[in-house]
């Protein structure tokens, strides 16, 4: 497998290189399923301290010189970052290509006040076009705005993204919590 095959040594999401700015400067960073860290790198380059996790072990060991680096199965395995009971909690979580809803909550859960959530996956009607296929693995309609109730969405797309084909939901959503007041940010949108 080449270099450029590695899950996450392509360039950045321009979702996450989009909205950014919305991350308190020097904040922490969660980055779920982090693969080899395109998105740690980005935003350790912007200044934040960053976290990755990815069940994958030479995953992590390509990321453990950008912050830290945490192995495990977050889908069979207790959660990582856990300070007591209660999650601990970031100033962003950032999560692209990557859908397992039991864990929806705990993510939500881990944003501090003002904290940003930074989403972007495959909808339905990805099965059109390729991989992944499965509904498992595919938002429904709506399905991150209703996850966002109790947020302060900035800007949401969902549709069809050309090169490669794809269809995608993408959010990004402040904690009720945020520092930035509302009018300083753009409304909901569509793609």
């Amino acid at each position: 497998m080449s270099e450029l095959s590695l899950h996450g040594t392509e360039p950045p999401s321009a979702w996450v290189q989009r909205w950014s700015h919305l991350i308190p400067a020097g904040g922490s960073v969660l980055d779920v399923a982090c693969g080899h860290g395109r998105h740690m790198r980005w935003l350790a380059s912007l200044g934040h301290t960053v976290t990755g996790v990815d069940r994958s072990p030479e995953a992590v060991a390509a990321v453990a010189h950008l912050g830290e680096a945490v192995q495990a199965d977050i889908e069979n395995g207790p959660w990582p970052f856990l300070n007591g009971d209660q999650p601990r909690r970031f100033d962003a979580v950032v999560v692209t290509n990557y859908l397992w809803r039991p864990l929806l909550p705990t993510l939500l859960a881990s944003l501090a006040p003002g904290g940003v959530l930074v989403y972007e996956t495959f909808a339905l009607g990805n099965e059109t076009v390729g991989k992944p296929s499965r509904p498992d693995f595919l938002l429904r309609p709506g399905e991150l705005l209703a996850l966002c109730q109790g947020l302060r969405v900035v800007a949401y797309e969902a549709g069809f993204l050309p090169q490669p084909d794809r269809f995608v939901q993408r959010i990004v959503a402040v904690n009720e919590a945020a520092t930035v007041p509302p009018e300083a940010t753009p409304k909901a949108y569509r793609l």
